[in-house]
Parts: C-alpha cells; structure tokens; sequence
C-alpha cells in the first residue's frame, strides 16, 4: 500500500486495478488480489494491531443503516458539547488587581548589558556577617556572602514604559541562575516600591530554544506523518485555543470544573480524532470508547478524590490560585486535571483498538464479534502492558524533585503516599491509567459489534455476500 495523502482516511494505494472495474452480471467483482492484500496487512492479529494500528488503511465497508444509527448517538452527543460551550463560554479571564506574588507580578523583557566581578562583601554590608557554622545551608550561603566573588550586572529595561532604563542586579555565588552578558532575562516590575527597587531580574528569556525546538518538532512531524502529520498538528493548535480561550477562563470566571473539563475534553476529543482520523465509523467508535473511559475516569475520580478529602491546594501555586478566586472548587479543579490529562492517552488506545478489530475484519470477513474480539482484545492485552506505566512515569517524572525530599527526610512509604501531595498524584494516576486498562475492552466491543452488524454489498448499503463486501467495499468510502 502506497502513503495515506490526507487525515481523512481517503488513502492511495498502488493498486494496478483501473478506478473501476469489470463485473459479473450479479454484481461481484474480481476480489482475489483485495483478498490476499487484507491478508498480507493483518498476518496475525499482533501483527494487525501494531502494524498498521494508525495506519488506518481501507477498512471494511460501512452500511447506510449503520452510519445513521451512529450520526444517531454522536450528533447530539456533539450538539450538547457545542451548546455546552456556546454557554458557558467566558469570553476571556477575569481582571484582577495584581498582588506581585508569584507568577502574578508584571514582567518585561531586559538585556544585561554589563557584567562585572564585585567582592561580595561590598555588596552585601547590610546583611549578617556568618557564624561559622557551614554544617547548614543557611550557614554556607551566609558565608559565601560575606567572602565570595559575586557579579553585578547592569541590565536595561527593553519593553514596558520604562523601556531604556537600567537597575543593577547582584548575582550572589551560589545563586542558582547566574547571569552572562548580553543575555536575555525576564524582569519583574514592582510599581509601589522605591524607585531603587522596582525592578529584578527574575528569569532568563528562553523564547528562541523553545521557539526553535518547536519548530523541529512540527518539521519532524509533517516529513514523516506527511499530509496526516499536518492534520495532527493543525489538531494540537485548536486543542490548545479550546484549553486556553475556554477551559482556563471558564474556570477563572467561576463555573464549575468538572463540567467544564468534560465540556472542553468533549470538544477536544471530537474535533482532534475526526481531523486526525476521518469522518468515518472507525473514528466514531473510538469517539464513543473514549467518551465511554472519560465517564469512568470522572466517576472514580469524583468519587475518589471526595473519599480521600483531597482538597487540591497543596503548594504555592494553587494557593494563590484560592487566594485570588476564592470562589474556585479547587477540588474540581484538581479532577479537572485528571479528566484532560488523560485525555491524550486514550485517544491513542481507542484507535488503536478499533483499527485492529477493522484490519481483522478485512483479514477474515466471516469472522463474527465474538471472534473478533478474542483476536483484538490479545493485541489489547499487548498494549495495556506498554502504556499501564505510561501515566505512572509521567507523574513521577514530574514530582521527581518532591520524591527526593522525601527520601532525604528518610520517610516510609505509608508516610510518603498519605501526604496529600502524593496522594494527589496516586490518586490522579490510578484512576487515569483505570480508564486507560477499561477502554480496551469497551473500545474492543463496540469496534467488534458495529463491523461485525454491518452487512453492506450494494452502494446503498445492501446485503451481499461476503467477496462483495470485500471485494467492492475495499474502494468505498467506510
């Protein structure tokens, strides 16, 4: 088979045969070489579902009767998600006065433009001369103060109303982000304070590198997934536009987060397979799989996270967070989280599920459901193993520095996981990967009973025999 062209599952194969071909009176066609190509692309049922489980070749015709009964169940499935939005749409975040704390400060782009080495002492009379205990960090970084080298940079404002102004920044030794010159920063502006001190240097501009990692990641995507990968970045954009321009602001202006995240994941969801994937009964019933595993996953979640009092205000962040809206159900947002985070790796199951059950349909027509299922559900067994770590390592990457801490502090593990901020992301990992592990078989059902009811052999969706089906059905649109 040649390269899929576009995401909507209209391929291009290299078949020899002429766009249409001879037929007998009773309308069967010469299906032999269709037949040994289903063959040749599924092999063993591993082999069907790893091969080509994005692959998404033609796949088995779909009757007119069963894309009604489908549009029946997903059109107002969609309508309700779109109406959803339409009202609760926020229309943007709501304004609030700045505190200057944390991420809430306003910031502006500056340029050190001069470095220079100062004896640390110079800079830092004010502060307490050292004990001379270094046995703490406390101890150590007093000292360093007093006897180190330390850099004083001189940076200029670049954006903002004070653009061209400069303020000296003192660079301590062992200041974890040090300063070179001409390097990019991010400066914070505090307006009500001394003139001295309205301005410090709080980060480093890092736009360019990310700028440019971005950029090879979208190149890598479209060489390799082609017309298909372009589609799926095109998806990845609108993703981010539904969390960033609804999710994010809806919460802020006070509707409830679970609704919300259903809402935006629906959204997500539909518009991310469908143009990734197709307009097709294939998409639809991993559409209908993932919804399937997101109202799991809500359950437990909600339910879960109720039973373990988990409260969702666990650092700084979302401290503030409460201290700014008071009003947000910080405990909604936090199964908010749990719902888009696992949002991602369903998607991947469910379509990889259901094209396994179509290629195995392909393979063997006579198959019935419950064959079909007993053949997919291995390849599924298969994937449960390789992605059942998959939200476990993300979450664990990401609280890595939080893990440390706690095996400093030599706490037990029955210590560790009761801390609420571990329970968080036990709690945030079990029900997630729970939904991943039930999708498989639910995906696997409903892909196995929808290709296995269709009887399709005419255009209009007839019934036929089954070398019609594939024969004449591996050139329709499913």
């Amino acid at each position: 088979m040649g390269p899929l062209i576009s995401c909507d599952d209209l391929p291009v194969t290299t078949s020899p045969q002429p766009p249409t071909e001879p037929t007998d009176p009773t309308g069967r066609s010469d299906h032999t070489g269709h037949s040994h190509a289903g063959a040749g692309h599924s092999g063993s049922g591993h082999a069907a579902g790893h091969g080509h489980s994005h692959g998404h070749g033609p796949a088995a015709p779909v009757s007119k009767h069963l894309r009604k009964v489908i549009a029946a169940v997903l059109i107002p499935f969609a309508a309700a998600v779109f109406i959803g939005m339409a009202v609760l749409w926020p229309g943007g975040a709501p304004a609030h006065e700045r505190t200057g704390v944390g991420f809430d400060r306003q910031t502006q782009q500056g340029t050190v433009v001069s470095l220079e080495n100062v004896d640390c002492k110079s800079v830092n009379a004010s502060q307490v001369p050292p004990t001379g205990d270094t046995s703490t960090p406390e101890g150590r970084e007093a000292q360093a103060a007093q006897t180190g080298a330390c850099k004083k940079a001189t940076v200029k404002v670049g954006t903002g109303p004070d653009q061209g102004r400069t303020f000296i920044e003192i660079v301590q030794p062992g200041a974890p982000r040090q300063l070179t010159d001409g390097q990019e920063v991010v400066v914070a502006y505090a307006p009500d304070a001394p003139r001295d001190l309205q301005y410090s240097v709080i980060d480093v501009n890092r736009k360019f590198p990310m700028a440019l990692l971005a950029g090879i990641f979208a190149v890598a995507v479209v060489v390799v997934g082609r017309m298909r990968g372009l589609f799926a970045l095109i998806a990845l954009v609108v993703s981010f536009g539904v969390l960033t321009l609804f999710i994010l602001p809806a919460i802020l202006q006070g509707s409830n987060p679970l609704l919300v995240a259903v809402i935006g994941a629906s959204a997500i969801m539909l518009i991310a397979l469908y143009m990734c994937h197709g307009l097709t009964a294939r998409t639809s019933v991993a559409v209908l799989g993932t919804l399937v595993s997101l109202l799991l996953i809500g359950l437990l979640g909600s339910l879960f996270i109720g039973w373990a009092f988990l409260s969702g205000n666990t650092d700084d962040n979302t401290g503030l967070i409460h201290g700014l809206y008071p009003d947000i159900d910080m405990s909604g947002l936090l199964l908010a989280g749990v719902i888009i985070g696992s949002l991602g790796v369903l998607d991947d199951v469910t379509v990889t599920q259901t094209s396994a059950v179509w290629e195995l349909h392909q393979a063997d027509p006579s198959m019935g459901p419950r064959a079909l299922y007993r053949a997919a559900i291995r390849i599924g067994r298969d994937h449960i193993a390789s992605v059942v770590n998959t939200l476990v390592l993300a979450y664990a990457g990401a609280a890595l520095p939080l893990l440390l801490l706690f095996s400093i502090a030599n706490s037990s593990m029955g210590a560790v996981a009761n801390s609420e901020l571990v329970a968080e992301e036990i709690v945030r990992t079990l029900v997630g990967s729970i939904g991943l592990v039930a999708s498989v078989p639910v995906t696997t059902a409903l892909a196995a009973l929808v290709v296995s009811a269709d009887r399709p052999g005419t255009p209009d969706g007839g019934a036929g025999s089954g070398p019609v089906r594939s024969g004449r059905g591996r050139r329709r649109k499913r």
